[in-house]
């Protein structure tokens, strides 16, 4: 058998041995005792009990938790116990975070490198005070927060079960960018259209969606093949990301069930990808079809991909440009000899990653409330949490103080679920297909306005509100979502105070 083979099989066979690397490379963890496993699977197993909050569930992120007054930079404080000798390390990653990056020759040449194709300046652009993107609101909005993933159908796939192979569209790559340096010009314009339709809920309430429509206008590297398929992407918000990286892929993987083998019409599956980093198969955890396993390889990629700035991890200097774009692959580019002609350090990347991995989760608002607790048991009675797992308790780990051993409340178990044709994008990714998505941790989704000034949701920022964005749920989700439109008016209230608590 293959390496590779054999590492995936270890991967998803089950839960792993708690000593083993082999799914977590990435992680300098202390395998757990015996008594530490069962005691953990007591204090993550579901409530029951209703009548009061939990212990620990105002700090969702564990002792990482920010305490501050939740306003509109709710989503830029460091973990609550950043180790000290992180805090240098974590004021530089702010600032790659939020550099504006030129285009070359430039004589900044700390900066200098930006695409030639691009879809914003700075990570921060794309994820203003590290939260929620949205769609555009008008023809003058830029919406750089947004944009197309494209791919066709083709190649060969890895030697990894359940792999869908696909190929970069031949002219525009896997991502359209819609800004572009001097002298060349942006690859489109996203154009959006949207046709309402009405939903009645059991009590008389009208609940209006609008399904969108996207076009990909003023192609200016001509036609797109005719198979290609479109995936539209908004920036998600970045809280505790660190925390997701550092829960243990057994304890990930426990909660899979290709086959719904307990008849809850949930069919949780992993999406497994090819590292990078460490040349093995490993679990996806982040973006939207969970297509990324570590907060480096996720960072490196973005800085590639939205931004057009080479890395160790991706070090393509000319950023998303294909072979058919020569002008654009013969453009200047800021690879410099002392950064190994790259265009940003290795060391740069690291410490632009240790600040994403160190954005705290806001405490939790409300927990006692009797409304709010109400509406977590109807959460929790209806069988959301089949899918938005409550809770989770993060390795042990050696050189991570912050994330390490912490109980945290992400509300996510991020798996691939199918979530029926209205959500569907039809794009397979990884072992992802058209109709799957990872479970997005609802941590923070109660500040999304506060923070962000909108109230968009789901991949797209198609949904108005959260009671828009549950009412869109289909496919596995589809009883929850019956249950919620079944609802009375104050339960269903209720439900929605719960989210907006978290």
């Amino acid at each position: 058998m293959k390496i590779a083979t054999l590492a995936f099989a270890i991967l998803c066979a089950g839960p792993l041995p708690a000593n083993s690397q082999n799914a977590d490379p990435h992680l300098n963890f202390v395998p757990r005792t015996e008594a530490e496993t069962t005691r953990i699977a007591a204090i993550i197993a579901p409530t029951a009990d209703f009548t009061q909050a939990e212990r620990f569930e105002r700090v969702a992120g564990g002792a990482t938790t920010s305490l501050e007054v939740p306003n509109a930079n709710a989503f830029i404080h460091p973990s609550r116990n950043l180790a000290d000798e992180h805090g240098m390390d974590f004021a530089i990653g702010t600032a790659f975070f939020e550099k504006l990056w030129v285009s070359s020759p430039s004589a900044t040449l700390a900066s200098n490198g930006l695409g030639p194709l691009y879809n914003a300046r700075s990570c921060a652009q794309c994820h203003p005070k590290m939260g929620r993107g949205h769609p555009p609101e008008g023809p003058d909005d830029n919406a750089v927060s947004m944009f197309l993933r494209v791919s066709i159908m083709g190649g060969e796939p890895p030697d990894i079960a359940e792999y869908l192979a696909t190929l970069p569209e031949p002219t525009y790559g896997r991502q359209l960018q819609d800004f572009a340096t001097v002298g060349h010009a942006a690859e489109y314009t996203l154009n959006i259209s949207y046709t309402e339709t009405e939903v009645i809920l059991a009590d008389g309430t009208v609940v209006s969606l609008r399904a969108p429509t996207y076009t990909a206008a003023n192609l200016a590297y001509g036609q797109l093949h005719t198979e290609t398929m479109f995936s539209p992407r908004v920036a998600p918000p970045m809280l505790g990301l660190g925390l997701l990286e550092a829960i243990p892929a057994a304890d990930i993987l426990a909660n899979i069930d290709p086959n719904d083998a307990n008849g809850d019409g949930v069919s949780g599956r992993p999406n497994i990808l090819w590292s990078k980093e460490f040349n093995q198969p490993l679990l996806g955890r982040f973006s939207l079809k969970a297509n990324e396993p570590t907060i480096l390889q996720q960072t490196a990629a973005a800085f590639v991909g939205d931004l057009g700035i080479a890395t160790h991890i991706n070090p393509q200097t000319w950023g998303e440009c294909t072979e058919a774009q020569t002008e654009c692959r013969a453009a200047p580019h800021g690879g410099e000899a002392v950064y190994d002609g790259l265009e940003i350090t290795p060391e740069s990347l690291e410490m632009t990653a240790l600040f994403v991995r160190n954005i705290a989760v806001p405490a939790r608002r409300d927990v006692d409330a009797p409304q709010v607790l109400r509406g977590k048991q109807l959460f929790y009675e209806t069988g959301c949490i089949a899918c938005h797992t409550p809770k989770f308790v993060t390795h042990r780990l050696a050189d991570q103080p912050e994330q390490s051993f912490q109980l945290i409340w992400p509300y996510s178990d991020l798996l691939l679920h199918d979530m029926g044709d209205g959500l569907a994008d039809y794009r397979p990714d990884g072992r992802a297909t058209g109709w799957e998505w990872r479970t997005p941790p609802l941590w923070g989704i109660g500040l999304t306005e506060t923070v962000s000034g909108h109230t968009y949701f789901l991949h797209d920022g198609r949904a108005r509100n959260l009671l828009e964005a549950v009412i869109w749920h289909g496919g596995e989700a589809l009883s929850a979502r019956d249950a919620v439109v079944g609802m009375s008016s104050d339960d269903r209230t209720a439900l929605i105070a719960f989210l907006e608590s978290l």
